[in-house]
């Protein structure tokens, strides 16, 4: 009996015997004690939380207590450090100076990029001035950037640098000085409270402003440009015309998607082609980003180390590798200038920089370092990337795939194995690889998806799975080759055959979109639900052990988070156009007229856009309920007289005037009447029904949200 005891009690280990707080304790010790290695990882999300909360600011701040904070937070930590400080303080030292570095970075960059704000003129303008850059194709034309040189009605102090135009006919190439008879306006803000703001992204893009043509542009007579105008309006004219030459050579619908993946011009996509291809999840192939950027890249790095192999008198007098690297990195870096370097392009050529050099140094090119690096030298650069879809995704899905990387462990392989089991084990492990990739990257860039784009492409992983091999094996490096060939007059065989990769990557998305239920409208959570999905994405890369999936109920904030009601009104920023809540649909009351907003709307609170149908009087400058409903909306740009008001008043609770109204007759002091002078101030509305109120709703502006910054053209005129 007693040795009966005596081999159970063997079988109680001195770490079962412990208490179970005091094995919590341990667990918790050993883990944080595993992240040895790890915490300067963190670094860049801290300047990167620094450089959201600058931006999510709802009044601009002066820079010196800014940079004071950053100094004194920054010595701090320099401090403890030399004086060899435990972890304990240098880590979280270390992270508040980086918040800090954050935040002086952001406000020294909207400092350095600041430029005048076009006013809404009363009247049509002339603009002359340089076509820099052609963007895209308009609803009616071509959009495109320009130098202004002179705008009539403004002083040259009040002439942006840059003006997003659009022309009526084809685009006129880069280079080509231009006279447009065109409506001038500041670039729009966000169609509702907490919307994407394009007028904040033209700010830091140097636009000041948005013109539509009117009548034909001309061309106009204006003096030398600066060189470095000059430079890059030649830069662009290249690429212009390359893309004209690629849409030359494969037609317009296989043309226009390469012209996209060389150049980044968008004028000869149709509609179609880029709804199917955001129907599929595919969307991300047509912008110029990290995966084209490692296709080039690393197609160049392999292409040239294997030369080198191949050569055995060079191989043994220099590093292949690193002469692969330089070649990559020339490559990215002429890919960059090619693609006219939008901010995508940017940070993936950063990113690619930062492995390339890594090689050179003898270091892992793939590697959380190396992204902790390169999203540190992206931040510094361009702070205001942090709040933009692009770079959450892009650096959301690299720090998946390289904890994917990192934890990786591939299949052990038959030693001497006949050629056939050899090649159905690459095989499988290249499919196993391409779905696993997929699925992480996929995970990874879901809640942005669903925050920003309020869309799930159901059978996104089906399309990108089974385009990726076409892609990454034949279009893009192809493309790359048919490229840099074609001003030699050599790139026409690889360009025939990127061309059919193209309409085999359009079939499979056609095909995808087509199925039913690819899309899931999806609204928009609370906006901290965002960053709260962000840092548990980044726990679950960059902690180290078991405790990473701490992380994941975290990262599925935006998915589980609570969607508030959607509102039961919406008008425009300045009451030209207005829409009405019924269950999931919105009834838009000015089909076709600003129809972008209300888009954009409708999709943020993932409703369905309707036309009004019976039980609606329309006028000429009004539409109203028949009976009793919640809102009329007058958009004519005189204010309605008192009889016009008071039959609108009589037949909705809510009405929308666009113009100033001067007195409201008696029917309307029981309504809520919200007039032109309302939405200068405030922009767009929502409107909620709130039985408390004394109007009997609540109400949410636009500008009162997006608050008094440098991007609000109120700041820049104060």
């Amino acid at each position: 009996m007693s040795g009966a005891v005596s081999d159970g009690a063997a079988l109680i280990t001195p770490e079962a015997a412990k208490p179970i707080r005091a094995r919590i304790i341990d667990w918790l010790a050993g883990s944080v004690a595993a992240q040895r290695d790890r915490w300067r990882l963190w670094a860049p999300v801290a300047f990167g939380g620094g450089c959201a909360v600058y931006f999510g600011l709802s009044s601009e701040p002066p820079l010196w207590p800014l940079a004071l904070f950053a100094a004194v937070a920054s010595a701090a930590w320099i401090v403890a450090r030399r004086r060899g400080a435990g972890r304990g303080l240098t880590v979280p030292l270390m992270l508040v100076a980086c918040l800090a570095l954050g935040l002086a970075a952001a406000k020294a960059r909207t400092e350095r990029v600041a430029a005048p704000i076009a006013p809404a003129l009363a009247e049509p303008t002339v603009i002359e001035g340089w076509v820099v850059d052609v963007e895209s194709p308009g609803a009616r034309g071509s959009r495109v950037i320009m130098a202004p040189v002179r705008i009539r009605d403004l002083t040259p102090e009040e002439t942006p640098l840059r003006l997003r135009v659009t022309v009526r006919g084809a685009a006129p190439a880069p280079g080509t000085p231009l006279r447009v008879f065109a409506i001038l306006n500041p670039p729009p803000p966000p169609a509702s409270p907490g919307s994407y703001d394009f007028g904040k992204v033209s700010f830091f893009r140097g636009i000041g402003g948005a013109a539509f043509g009117l009548g034909d542009a001309r061309p106009a007579l204006l003096p030398e440009p600066p060189a470095g105008l000059k430079r890059q309006m030649a830069i662009n004219g290249a690429r212009f015309a390359l893309a004209t030459r690629l849409v030359e050579r494969l037609g317009e619908r296989r043309g226009g998607v390469a012209a996209a993946m060389v150049t980044g011009h968008r004028t000869w996509l149709s509609e179609d082609e880029l709804s199917a291809m955001r129907d599929s999840g595919m969307a991300h192939v047509l912008a110029i980003s990290g995966m084209h950027m490692a296709i080039v890249g690393g197609f160049v790095f392999f292409g040239v180390r294997l030369m080198v192999a191949a050569w055995p008198w060079l191989a043994l007098r220099v590093s292949g590798k690193k002469v692969a690297a330089v070649a990559g990195l020339i490559a990215c870096g002429a890919y960059l200038l090619v693609s006219g370097g939008p901010p995508p392009a940017e940070r993936a050529f950063t990113t690619a920089a930062v492995a390339f050099i890594a090689i050179l140094l003898d270091r892992r090119a793939i590697s959380m370092n190396a992204l902790a690096v390169a999203a540190f030298v992206v931040l510094a650069l361009r702070p205001e990337t942090i709040v933009q879809p692009g770079f959450q995704m892009s650096f959301a899905a690299t720090a998946a795939l390289v904890a994917l990387a990192e934890t990786w462990r591939g299949r052990l392989k038959e030693i001497s194995a006949p050629w056939i089991i050899v090649t159905v084990q690459k095989f499988i492990g290249y499919v196993t690889a391409v779905c696993a990739a997929s699925i992480v990257a996929g995970m990874a860039i879901g809640p942005f998806a669903m925050q920003h784009f309020n869309r799930t492409a159901v059978y996104g992983l089906i399309a990108n799975v089974s385009t990726a091999p076409i892609t990454g094996f034949i279009l893009m490096p192809m493309l790359a080759l048919g490229a840099a060939l074609e001003p030699l007059g050599l790139g026409a065989p690889f360009l025939w055959v990127a061309g059919w990769a193209v309409e085999a990557m359009l079939a499979i998305g056609g095909w995808t979109s087509g199925l039913p239920g690819a899309v899931q409208a999806v609204p928009s959570a609370p906006a901290v639900a965002l960053p709260i999905a962000f840092l548990g994405l980044l726990w679950l890369c960059l902690w180290k052990g078991h405790g990473r999936w701490l992380g994941a109920p975290f990262f599925a904030a935006v998915l589980i988070w609570p969607r508030p009601a959607a509102p039961d009104l919406w008008i425009g920023d300045a009451a030209t156009t207005a829409a009405v809540r019924e269950g999931n649909t919105a009834v838009l009351l000015r089909p076709g007229v600003r129809l972008f907003p209300a888009e954009l709307w409708s999709q943020r609170r993932g409703l369905t856009l309707e036309p009004p149908e019976d039980g609606w009087i329309v006028t000429r400058f009004s539409r109203r309920p028949e009976g009793q409903g919640p809102l009329a909306l007058w958009w004519g740009t005189r204010a309605p007289d008192a009889e016009q008001l008071a039959v609108l008043c009589a037949s909705a609770e809510v009405i929308g005037v666009r113009a100033a109204v001067a007195s409201l007759p008696e029917p309307c002091h029981r309504r809520l009447v919200l007039d032109g002078l309302d939405f200068a101030r405030g922009g767009a509305v929502e409107l909620w029904r709130a039985p408390d109120s004394p109007s009997g709703w609540r109400a949410v502006w636009t500008l009162e949200e997006r608050g008094d910054r440098p991007w609000s053209p109120s700041h820049a005129s104060g």
